[in-house]
């Protein structure tokens, strides 16, 4: 009995040693490789977290520079050269002494020219005729370019107001800037009208004054043939306006 259960026991233990995996097949955990692992797979997903984060920046940026780079979709510029040109048009049809150095030079050394001895009386009052009619010329340019300029006004409104509607609208540091500039070309358009404004007022002016001034020296000469001894009085037809 005692060789029986000795033989059973080490049956039961060759049986279990059979059964034993080898040690190959044994599945070891390592606290601290899992850590490390797990700490190298945070590392990488933070890298491509990063990365994601870059690519979004560099996308917004350039989004910003395209809305930086955009142009104005509001142009004032054809309606402000329409305005200039009409102006510039009413300065071009200044009636006979225009904005002309050479012209004028040689209307002051005739027409406005000091009245000589020599002088028939008819040139003397055709000339007085003449700047008369220069004068009052003068005078009508002036108030038609005053007129152009009281029209111009309107366009001046609706412009502004596109204008201040477009800026206040604009997405990127280019489209302020060109807002900024056609403002600015708006009111360059508008100091381009006062001056001419002033220009023609002033013309209008020194006619005038030229014209009296001539016509004072007119009748000094006028006088002095009159009571000129020997001369005497001698009535003659004269024309003086057509």
């Amino acid at each position: 009995m005692i060789r029986n259960h000795r033989w059973g026991v080490s049956f039961a233990v060759l049986l279990l040693a059979g059964a034993a995996p080898a040690p190959a097949q044994l599945v070891v955990f390592d606290p601290n490789n899992y850590a490390q692992n797990v700490l190298t797979a945070a590392r990488e997903l933070q890298q491509i977290n990063n990365q994601i984060l870059s690519l979004q920046n560099q996308a917004q940026m350039l989004i910003n520079q395209a809305k930086n780079l955009a142009r104005l979709p509001y142009s004032s510029l054809a309606q402000l050269q329409q305005s200039i040109q009409r102006t510039q048009d009413l300065l071009k049809q200044a009636q006979r002494l225009a904005y002309d150095v050479q012209q004028i030079d040689r209307a002051f050394a005739t027409t406005y020219a000091p009245a000589t001895g020599s002088a028939a009386a008819q040139d003397l009052v055709n000339n007085a005729q003449s700047r008369w009619q220069t004068s009052v010329a003068a005078l009508q340019d002036a108030l038609k370019i005053q007129a152009g300029v009281v029209g111009n006004l309107d366009t001046v409104r609706s412009q502004s107001a596109e204008l201040v509607a477009a800026s206040q609208g604009a997405t990127g540091a280019l489209q302020v800037t060109q807002a900024g500039n056609q403002m600015l070309a708006l009111q360059a358009q508008q100091l381009a009208d006062l001056t001419a404004a002033v220009v023609a007022q002033g013309r209008a002016q020194s006619l005038d004054t030229a014209q009296r001034a001539a016509a004072q020296d007119q009748g000094r000469e006028q006088l002095r043939r009159f009571i000129a001894p020997g001369q005497g009085y001698q009535p003659s037809d004269v024309q003086m306006f057509h």
